[in-house]
């Protein structure tokens, strides 16, 4: 069993706990196993990609009831490659969507690459942090038309906790990672304009093994 690995906000500052989410409670989209899991003492749920198909929202675990426009998201996230069978490109993708479409093919995310964080190549560490907006603005079209603006260098390690926490208003949002006072990645025109509203995901990517625990959503 998850015990209280999540938190539900109901108004700004009005915290209230969740019912407990087994893993046979939350709706997957994509080729994904949930289980309860833990990872350095927290209760949390671990997702992993089981393979095709790959995409932006692909890999999703829904969590229910959610209708977020604008707020806050906190989560505890672990992202690492799997042990067998991913690629080489493989980074431990792990991040949160929100504003997500009912049918899970639109919304905005945060997610990072725990292998990069640490990497030799300065390049590859230029490129820990990431925003996207599915489906038009995936990551490769981003850096492609415009190189740096929508990703970052943060430190971090694959299969250790990373707080991470998003807060959004309007077309504008501020991906916090750890206790750092100053945001990790600032977006201030969210692709998807500013009214729009939708549920909050776990996003995992491909060839990953992910742990989330201690989310927490306050709306506006």
């Amino acid at each position: 069993m998850l015990r209280t690995m999540m938190a539900a906000v109901l108004g700004l500052g009005l915290v209230a706990a969740a019912p407990q989410l087994a893993p046979d409670r939350v709706r997957t989209v994509g080729n994904i196993a949930v289980a309860a899991a833990a990872l350095d003492g927290r209760d949390a749920l671990k997702v992993t990609d089981l393979g095709p198909p790959f995409g932006q929202t692909d890999k999703l675990v829904v969590i229910p009831g959610t209708d977020f426009g604008d707020g806050e998201i906190e989560a505890w996230v672990a992202g690492a490659p799997a042990a067998e069978g991913a690629s080489a490109g493989a980074r431990g993708f792990v991040g949160l969507m929100f504003r997500l479409s009912a049918d899970g093919r639109t919304g905005e995310g945060f997610y990072i690459r725990p292998t990069n964080g640490r990497a030799e190549d300065q390049e590859r560490r230029n490129h820990a942090v990431q925003y996207i907006s599915a489906p038009d603005w995936p990551w490769e079209r981003l850096r492609r038309e415009t190189p740096s603006r929508y990703e970052s260098y943060a430190d971090m390690e694959p299969g250790h906790w990373v707080r991470m926490r998003i807060v959004v208003k309007g077309d504008k949002a501020r991906l916090f990672l750890g206790d750092a006072p100053q945001p990790a990645l600032i977006v201030n025109d969210l692709k998807g304009g500013a009214d729009r509203r939708g549920a909050v995901a776990l996003w995992i990517g491909p060839g990953t093994v992910a742990h989330f625990s201690g989310l927490t959503i306050r709306t506006e």
